[in-house]
C-alpha cells in the first residue's frame, strides 16, 4: 500500500500536513458544530473526536513513506518526481501547431 501511494506521488510530508490540518479541522468542527448547532457539547465533541481521530493515521503513514523514503535514498526520490513532472508536461503542456 506505501509503494502504492508513492506511485501516485504522496510523500511523508504531505502526510505530516495531514495530521496537522486535521488537528486544526477537529477545532474547527467542534466550534461549527457547538456554535452553528446550538445543541449540547456532547455532539460537538462527538464531531471534533470524528475528524481528530483521522490525524494518528496520517502520522502513521507519513512514517511510513519516510521509512520508505529512507530505504530508497534521494536519488530514488528525485527521479520519481522528475518522472511525475514529465508525465504532467507531456499530458498538460499543448502542442505548438505549426
Amino acid at each position: 500500500m506505501i509503494r502504492a501511494l508513492q506511485k501516485i506521488g504522496l510523500r511523508s510530508d504531505m502526510m505530516y500536513i495531514a495530521g496537522l490540518a486535521s488537528i486544526g479541522m477537529s477545532v474547527a468542527v467542534w466550534v461549527a458544530s457547538y456554535l452553528g448547532e446550538r445543541a449540547d457539547t456532547d455532539r460537538a465533541d462527538r464531531w471534533g473526536l470524528f475528524v481528530g481521530e483521522w490525524a494518528p493515521t496520517f502520522f502513521a503513514l507519513g512514517v511510513a513513506l519516510r521509512i520508505e523514503e529512507a530505504q530508497q535514498g534521494p536519488q530514488a526520490l528525485q527521479e520519481q518526481q522528475g518522472e511525475q513532472a514529465e508525465e504532467y508536461a507531456e499530458t498538460e503542456m499543448p502542442h505548438p501547431v505549426h
